[in-house]
């Protein structure tokens, strides 16, 4: 198991796997996360959208106000990471065509 994965994190996952609405999920992430931080998240599945897009690192910038440090970040890991944008992306595509 990696470094960061342990009994709580595990525990944060089944907590965000137990809820069943998009009201519940904002709830629980206005009580666990700043609004600060959960727009960066927003910000960071926005940019990964745009990338796998095909969208320009300027296009991006203005789109989003996200810096190129960001853009790049969410590029490597989209590229390197654990598929977890990947994963995503494509289910949000799947939800898109219902």
């Amino acid at each position: 198991m990696e470094k960061w994965k342990d009994r709580l994190t595990d525990q944060l996952c089944t907590a965000m796997l137990s809820l069943d609405t998009k009201e519940e999920v904002y709830s629980f992430l206005e009580d666990i996360a700043t609004i600060g931080e959960i727009r960066a998240l927003a910000q960071r599945l926005e940019v990964a959208r745009l990338l796998s897009d095909g969208y320009t690192y300027p296009q991006i910038a203005q789109q989003t106000g996200a810096s190129t440090a960001t853009i790049s970040r969410v590029k490597k890991f989209l590229e390197y990471g654990a598929d977890g944008y990947r994963i995503i992306l494509q289910r949000l595509g799947e939800h898109k065509e219902e």
